[in-house]
């Protein structure tokens, strides 16, 4: 049985919610892309991350259906366990490209751009009540990111993830690839309040870079 990590990343201030990660350190351990594929089916997170080579920082992002070239949550989670094992990485590369890692006393920062996220769309509704009445998934196919401002003078945004890719992951917790894209269309630094109590950091940066940042907690076995 392949060695997992299970980690919950962007906890929320209080250290609820956070979206569940399966972490294989030994990337070795499961070479194959199908294999890999079929792990992550099995485990059925919303995104399961192998490390192939730890010094280097290099990793493979899966969902249950798809493999990404980028995604917040398994980078965050995966620096957060790299620093916990005495080994705090300042790059981590996926296949999108390099991504620098930044540790804020206990919030960890990765640097991504827009250009690297998958298709998805963000929708505004016009209050925050709207996005917690949606049903999960709300019609209609394509990865929606659902948002409204809680309070938009101080940047705090109220959102839901809904993949709709037809495996299995109905609503995603806190997704950090969508906060991205968000930020990157809205130009701001974001407070990101998403699912049941999960919470993402944004800051845009003047060369296109934009960070996403959040808490990361173990699961309860």
């Amino acid at each position: 049985m392949t060695e997992l990590d299970v980690l919950r990343v962007f906890c929320g201030s209080d250290g609820a919610g956070g979206n569940l990660l399966g972490v294989v350190r030994d990337g070795v351990a499961v070479p194959g892309a199908a294999e890999r594929a079929a792990l992550a089916a099995e485990l059925g997170f919303s995104e399961t991350v192998f490390l192939d080579d730890a010094n280097r920082g290099t990793v493979d992002i899966h969902t249950p259906s798809v493999r990404l070239p980028f995604a917040g949550h398994p980078l965050v989670g995966m620096a957060w366990l790299l620093r916990s094992l005495g080994c705090p990485p300042r790059t981590l590369r996926p296949a999108a490209g390099e991504v620098a890692v930044r540790f804020e006393g206990d919030v960890v920062w990765v640097y991504g751009r827009a250009e690297w996220v998958t298709a998805r769309t963000t929708r505004r509704y016009a209050s925050a009540a709207e996005v917690d009445a949606l049903p999960a998934p709300p019609p209609g196919e394509g990865w929606l990111y659902a948002w409204a401002w809680q309070d938009e003078a101080a940047g705090v945004v109220r959102a839901r993830g809904f993949p709709r890719r037809g495996d299995g992951i109905v609503e995603d917790e806190a997704t950090g690839a969508a906060a991205l894209l968000l930020t990157h269309e809205l130009g701001r630094p974001l407070d990101i309040r998403q699912g049941t109590g999960s919470r993402i950091l944004t800051r845009p940066h003047p060369d296109g870079t934009i960070a996403i940042g959040g808490q990361v907690c173990p699961a309860a076995p």
